[in-house]
Order: C-alpha cells, then structure tokens, then sequence
C-alpha cells in the first residue's frame, strides 16, 4: 500500500492535475502528468464502473496499478503528481500487459529518470 504522502486525495488537487497536467495515452490507460512543489511523487487512479461493474475487478486493477508505480517509485523524478485513468478494455488483461503499458506511458513523459 502506497503511503499517505504518496497518495493524491484532495478532490482540489485531482482536478488540478485534471485540468492543468499533460496527458498521454495509449490502449488501456491515459497518464496525466503535472508538477508539485514537493519532492515527492502523488498517485490517484480513477477507475469507473465503465472499465467493470464489479467492484472487485476494479479494485484488482487499482491494486495492480499501485504496485507497478510503488516498484517504478526510485526510478521515477520527483515532485510529480500522477493520475492514471483505466480505459474499457483494461480489465481483462494480464499483469504483464498493465505494467508494460504503464511504463511505456511513463517514458513518453519522460519521468523516468
């Protein structure tokens, strides 16, 4: 589980990211990138019940999500929020597809350090 500082919580917060941070896509996610003025990195994932009407699988896939940025977490450049977005199609598929799609995205934003 992601600590409490590395999660981003406030609804004011996520919308700035929403709003004003840069967004990247591909088939399964949509990653959007915005600067803070801290040093460490904040992670929210919106899945809706569109991605899956179980709660379950939803939770699943944030659970997956959050594990692939904690391992990605020293790799990454500080003072960064991070939203990442679950598309349709994402449900079914394999850990291994998620994580190669999220790092992929992290790469086109160049985060990576």
């Amino acid at each position: 589980m992601l600590k409490k500082e590395n999660r981003l919580r406030k609804t004011k917060e996520i919308e700035g990211v929403f709003k004003e941070g840069r967004s990247f896509y591909d088939q399964f996610f949509t990653l959007k990138t915005k600067k803070n003025n801290t040093e460490l990195n904040r992670l929210c994932v919106v899945i809706s019940a569109k991605v899956s009407k179980k709660s379950v699988d939803r939770n699943k896939l944030k659970r997956r999500v959050r594990a692939i940025f904690y391992s990605k977490k020293n790799e990454l450049k500080n003072g960064f929020d991070f939203l990442i977005i679950a598309k349709k199609d994402t449900n079914n598929q394999e850990f291994k597809i998620i994580k190669e799609s999220i790092n992929d995205l992290f790469g086109r934003a160049k985060v990576i350090k």
